[in-house]
């Protein structure tokens, strides 16, 4: 992974106040995490892990398990109709197409992600309250 790309990773942490930002592309792994707010006087000693290739990447090895869903848009991720809600779908829930699988709010907008198979949901990828990228993985849904 290029230098430039990790300095637009970190922009993009800094931009959206994110403690931590997890990254799988073209074979790499990175994650990048903000040091903690310390008390004067207290300090602290971080090495960084070298970007290393990831044995087999991992959208390869999941398009083997089940299909991804990926996200069709920029916003963020709900898992639930509500706050206090169960959510839509947990890991092993069984889905048929159509079934609401969580909500993307963009531009003040709720979006319904729906099942497009019938399936089990073998991994949820987003976190409730995210930030999710167009095109980014949701979930890994299993052949019934």
């Amino acid at each position: 992974m290029k230098e430039e790309a990790i300095r637009k990773y970190a922009g993009l942490m800094k931009e959206l106040d994110l403690d931590a930002l997890q990254i799988k592309e073209d074979g790499y792994e990175l994650r990048l995490e903000r040091s903690a707010r310390r008390a004067p006087g207290v300090e602290t000693v971080s090495i960084p892990a070298a970007a290393e290739p990831a044995a087999e990447p991992a959208q390869e090895k999941a398009a083997k398990e089940g299909t991804i869903l990926k996200s069709p848009m920029v916003g963020v991720f709900y898992a639930a109709p509500a706050e206090n809600s169960d959510p839509f779908v947990t890991v092993g829930s069984k889905v048929r197409k159509g079934d609401t699988l969580c909500l993307i709010e963009a531009m003040k907008l709720m979006n319904e992600i729906t099942a497009e198979e019938d399936g089990e949901i073998l991994e949820i990828y987003a976190m409730n309250g995210k930030i999710v990228e167009y095109g980014s993985p949701l979930f890994r849904i299993g052949r019934a």
